[in-house]
């Protein structure tokens, strides 16, 4: 598998959880970290800063530049991009990885929950990949990956939370027309969705609690399966969208994914969004609707 060694990558949201994960697997191979991110100053229920992923990220080997950004503006997309160019020399991968949620049917989200989710998620997707283009077309084996689901068109992944799911298919979409798009110029553009719930400040704060988090696994086994993203021949493998585990397994890389488990006594949640002919891998069981309650 070849090496990020030296390599260049620019993740939105990346002060915590999954972004993190994707970071500091990276790091271990000597890559270049930019975090682009919102959270300066520690919050009591929201761990993590650009600082404090910085530290984590120069721990495990890389190199780190910590980037106070809010991607919903542009004058700040386009000076932390800037700024990763000035120091790194160039960009080899953007991760979009930045998202906001709010689970809420249509009579209680406010437009300006409807506006921020849209903002950061489709809007800042687009804003973020479009800077980091110019200098992705001069990077050897140049990479956009978008944390997003495929774009498996029923009603009940919108069904109760009709604004989330635009704002977040609309990630997708951009994956989708991308891929074509940057075809030419030999820049991959694939989108990765984990099967089960991740242990992440969201989870914990919004969607289920503690036991959620137990139901959960670690982020790990996503930024493991981004880090397989990155080592595929840009030119080749463009326009998929990706589940977790099915991907790790049918490569060859991972057949026990125990490991990755926060809590191996509680069955796996299932995520939004998943379609349901992606089969599990084998020996993974994922949790009845039943045993969600």
């Amino acid at each position: 598998m070849a090496s990020l060694k030296g390599k260049t990558l620019f993740i939105t949201g990346a002060s915590r959880g999954i972004g993190l994960a994707i970071a500091k697997r990276a790091a271990r191979d000597g890559a270049n970290i930019a975090i682009a991110a919102k959270t300066v100053d520690p919050n009591p229920k929201l761990e993590g800063t650009i600082h404090s992923a910085a530290k984590e990220i120069e721990d495990a080997g890389g190199a780190a530049l910590a980037l106070e950004c809010d991607i919903r503006n542009e004058d700040e997309v386009e000076r932390a991009v800037a700024e990763t160019v000035e120091r790194f020399g160039g960009i080899d991968v953007c991760v979009n990885n930045a998202s906001a949620l709010s689970l809420t049917p249509i009579e209680k989200t406010e437009l300006k929950r409807f506006d921020l989710m849209f903002a950061v998620n489709t809007r800042g997707t687009f804003l973020t990949s479009k800077l980091c283009l110019p200098h992705l077309k001069r990077a050897e084996n140049p990479h956009i990956l978008t944390l997003s689901p495929p774009l498996d068109m029923h009603a009940k992944w919108f069904s109760g939370h009709v604004a989330y799911s635009i704002a977040k298919y609309g990630m997708s979409l951009c994956v989708l027309g991308l891929s074509d798009e940057l075809k030419k110029d030999g820049i991959a553009v694939n989108a990765l969705w984990p099967r089960t719930t991740i242990a992440t400040a969201a989870v914990q704060n919004i969607l289920g609690g503690d036991k959620l988090m137990r139901m959960s696994r670690t982020p790990d086994i996503v930024a493991d399966a981004a880090y397989l993203v990155f080592s595929q021949r840009a030119k080749t493998f463009s326009g998929h969208f990706l589940i977790d585990d099915t991907f790790l397994y049918e490569t060859g890389t991972v057949r026990d994914f125990e490991s990755y488990r926060v809590d191996k006594s509680m069955p796996l949640a299932p995520d939004f969004f998943v379609p349901a002919e992606s089969k599990p891998p084998p020996g993974v069981q994922i949790a009845r609707l039943s045993e969600l309650a």
